[in-house]
């Protein structure tokens, strides 16, 4: 039998950065690999209780230029999980590491760098993170989820390989059949790490705008669990069907129960949902970094695979555009069928190849 390869991935951050790296783990540890995750501790809880203890948490920080004091408290920090991360690296050397993107993997990365332990950097994004840009110049390669990738210099065109969007098989594998038989909306409403709190506070009040209206609608909606009563109230007094959740695992089961999602446009939900064919409307975080959410988006529109709503317009033209769709129902039916031409199906088949020639190479 052949040895185990020792690989390590560096998650952390949002569920955007935590969610590939369970994946890509999940699938490593199904070849040749023995697989060990680092987190920080936003990262931690995104992970089933049953994997936390397999899982080791450092300390992050994003750089903060407010002020002096915050500045050297996270210059501070950062090189202490630099430092960290070389004693670590140095006891337990593997021979790969994965950095999942965002602040979280930097130290883990640049200890590799110090360290001459090869490290893949993984960006799913269509504008590269500042993390990974820093990271770059060090790195082997770096996986991009699409080609279009935006903020690489040409001299790393060679490190740049698109493998797909690393989500989990089941939705690969999943897909919707979409039939429309009555002119009913049903809305799968996801709120992500970032999103449930604000989309429970202003989307049942445009929700109930529509039902007054006489567009049929049913709301299947994540939000956080000290919404549920207030939330589940309010949809009763409105007399719309509704189904609420918190924070699941298996979205897959709701998929099968929906025609249409609202999402914020996190790279990795949106592969979801394109994957699983399903229509869906974006709503970007204003306040994403370099405003990657309304890059990832604005894609998605222009390709004719989504809808798009800004949050400053969403009291104006969300209703608007959901009457629009409840009118011609069709329009679903094209956005569902654009998106039987994209796959993410051969990801993990792509990252194995390209794992293997990397490994093989000679430093």
């Amino acid at each position: 039998m052949n040895k185990k390869i020792e690989a390590l991935i560096a998650v952390g951050g949002t569920g955007g950065h935590v969610f590939p790296g369970i994946n890509l783990a999940s699938a490593l540890n199904k070849k040749n690999y023995n697989v060990k995750i680092v987190s920080d501790k936003r990262g931690y809880k995104f992970f089933k209780e049953t994997d936390k203890k397999n899982v080791l948490v450092f300390p992050s920080s994003p750089l903060i230029k407010k002020n002096v004091v915050l500045l050297i408290f996270s210059l501070s920090l950062i090189l202490y999980s630099i430092l960290r991360s070389l004693i670590f690296l140095s006891c337990n050397r593997p021979h790969i590491i994965f950095g999942m993107g965002g602040y979280a993997s930097f130290p883990i990365c640049i200890a590799a760098a110090i360290l001459r332990i090869k490290f893949i950097i993984y960006e799913n994004n269509l504008i590269i993170g500042r993390a990974n840009k820093k990271l770059l110049p060090f790195a082997e390669r770096i996986f991009v989820s699409n080609k279009k990738l935006e903020g690489i210099s040409s001299k790393y065109n060679f490190k740049t390989i698109e493998v797909g969007n690393i989500i989990k098989r089941e939705i690969i594998n999943f897909s919707l059949n979409l039939r429309i038989k009555k002119k009913e909306l049903k809305i799968l409403v996801l709120g992500g790490s970032q999103a449930a709190k604000i989309f429970a506070e202003i989307l049942p009040k445009i929700f109930k705008k529509c039902s007054d209206i006489g567009i049929s609608i049913r709301i299947i909606q994540q939000c956080l669990p000290h919404q549920n009563r207030e939330l589940s109230s309010f949809y009763d007094k409105c007399n719309i069907q509704h189904e609420l959740f918190n924070f699941s695992e298996n979205l897959v089961k709701y998929f099968s129960k929906v025609n249409l999602a609202i999402t914020r446009s996190g790279s990795s939900v949106l592969a979801e949902l394109t994957n699983a064919n399903i229509p869906f409307i974006t709503i970007p975080l204003p306040s994403s970094v370099d405003d990657h959410q309304l890059k990832n988006a604005n894609f998605y529109k222009s390709k004719n695979l989504s809808f798009l709503v800004e949050e400053k317009d969403l009291n104006d033209k969300l209703s608007k555009l959901l009457k629009e769709i409840h009118e011609n129902m069709s329009k679903l039916n094209e956005i569902s069928t654009n998106q039987r031409q994209y796959s993410d199906k051969h990801v993990y088949e792509n990252i194995n190849n390209e794992l293997n020639k990397i490994l093989n190479e000679k430093n």
